[in-house]
């Protein structure tokens, strides 16, 4: 595509992003026959998480024909849970039926966004000082897309190599190696146990353990794939009740915690007992924090894992990294020539590190100072023609991000539409509708299992700016239904 500068005229829209968001929303666009828009893209790839999360065993815990968006169904998916090759390629396939390659920038960082009032328009300066103008700026950089690692002591003195789940380093043999795993999330639970016959030693680092349920992961016969593609409304049907069956979740999660007992605690416990043998590491492998507070992960393999003897579990805190390994706060040295990082993402820090300026000046890290809040997840006042998709209080503890990230590009298009209509160069949300969104959010989220412990759904000051506290069909209605006298809008005049 063609150099914009600030000169020319501005685009309709430029989308920060090419995960299930970008894409979705550039589809969206182009199904509506708007073309002049980018895709600002930092890597040489689409793909978001799922481009960058290639390590071995990587999974969705969502069933596929549900993790897909619903215009675009797949049925070739191989199992219930497709490895990560397959919704790479899936997204992949999605850029190229839809026309997008020409739209997209690849190896294009956004460094900083500033509103410009007279003419309602965003300016986007990437880190190469190359800067584009667009009525609309739409960030879909998502949660889970900046690699956390935390702050130990000694960490630059450790000799052998280290690297974070998310950049695994394919070009690292392990065979034969001394590796130290350092968390116990929903990563580490899929690549522990795939890496662990491969390994001479693997110590795995636990700050808190996970509940851990069964996962079931059929392959499908080819029989069902291609009944799938010559029955399209089969397919449909199917990927509805797999919908209605993780929606009806959300009432254990909420009304009735009760349920968590039968739903998780029980077949964990189950599965603990008939996998680990030794009551001393079963011990260490019990959770000690309400269930569903945390991610609920989903393996079949990662308890049994730690009944090989070349696998340990270390549940003393890290005391530092040294150069030979980990010591941990027991005074005991864990050698080790590879340290690999678990530790999941900086999910309550959206949008960082970009800077985003908005009417008068106005940061949004200033208006975040207290935590991130937006109305429905996607508007903030002060912050024209800004919308954000999977933003502050929109992920999921029980359904699919994509129904989610659908809902927000039919918003966002209604949005779109009606500026036309109406002849509309500016919208932003009032204040007052956003103050209330946010205090019944929070509110709300006050009756379900997330709320009052310490996990990645919470930043360090207490706040809850990461879950949904309610059903993804009530969302789907406000976003694509709701009335949208709650934004003002600014006309040409």
């Amino acid at each position: 595509m063609n150099t914009t500068s600030t000169a020319a005229k501005p685009l309709t829209a430029i989308i920060i992003g090419s995960g299930f968001g970008g894409l979705g929303m550039a589809i969206a666009l182009k199904k509506q026959g708007i073309t002049d828009f980018v895709l600002l893209e930092k890597a040489q790839d689409v793909g978001g998480v799922w481009r960058d999360n290639a390590y071995p065993g990587a999974a969705c815990d969502v069933p596929s024909h549900l993790y897909s968006f619903s215009f675009e169904p797949n049925p070739n998916w191989s199992r219930i849970f497709s490895p990560q090759a397959e919704i790479f390629a899936y997204l992949q396939h999605c850029a190229v039926k839809y026309q997008l390659l020409p739209h997209i920038r690849y190896g294009t960082e956004v460094s900083s966004a500033d509103y410009d009032e007279v003419n309602a328009v965003w300016t986007v300066t990437t880190k190469d000082q190359h800067k584009l103008t667009a009525r609309l700026l739409i960030s879909a950089t998502g949660q889970l897309s900046r690699p956390a690692i935390p702050a130990l002591p000694g960490m630059d003195t450790f000799t052998g190599p280290t690297f974070h789940s998310a950049k695994w380093r394919h070009d690292l043999d392990l065979s034969a190696k001394r590796v130290a795993v350092i968390g116990t999330g929903a990563s580490a639970i899929q690549f522990v146990p795939a890496i662990a016959d491969r390994v001479a030693q693997l110590s795995v680092f636990q700050r808190s353990a996970p509940y851990i349920l069964p996962r079931v992961n059929h392959a499908y016969p080819s029989l069902l794939k291609n009944t799938f593609k010559t029955l399209p409304w089969l397919l449909k049907l199917y990927r509805f009740g797999i919908y209605l069956v993780y929606e009806s979740r959300f009432l254990a999660f909420s009304r009735f915690k009760g349920l968590m007992k039968f739903a998780a605690v029980r077949p964990f416990e189950k599965m603990l007992q008939r996998d680990i043998a030794d009551p001393s590491l079963r011990a260490k492998m019990i959770p000690d924090y309400p269930v569903g507070c945390k991610r609920l992960l989903l393996s079949s393999e990662y308890i049994a894992t730690f009944a090989k003897p070349q696998v340990s579990l270390i549940s003393e805190a890290i005391e530092s990294i040294t150069p030979n390994g980990i010591r941990t706060s027991d005074g005991m040295q864990h050698n080790a020539d590879i340290i690999i990082y678990g530790t999941g993402f900086a999910a309550t820090e959206f949008l960082a590190p970009m800077q985003i300026t908005g009417r008068a000046g106005k940061q949004l890290s200033a208006a975040w100072s207290e935590g991130a809040r937006a109305y429905l997840g996607m508007t903030v006042p002060d912050f024209p023609n800004f919308f954000m998709l999977y933003g502050p209080n929109t992920n999921l503890g029980h359904n699919s991000i994509v129904f989610m990230i659908e809902s927000q590009i039919g918003h966002v298009m209604r949005c779109l539409k009606t500026m036309r209509s109406t002849n509309t160069k500016a919208i932003e949300i009032k204040r007052a509708p956003y103050q209330l969104f946010n205090t019944q959010v929070e509110q709300r989220l006050k009756s379900t299992v997330w709320h009052g412990c310490k996990s990645w759904y919470v930043d360090a000051k207490g706040h809850s700016s990461t879950n949904w506290p309610g059903f993804t069909a009530a969302y789907r209605w406000i976003t694509n239904r709701g009335n949208l006298n709650d934004y003002e809008f600014t006309s040409r005049d």
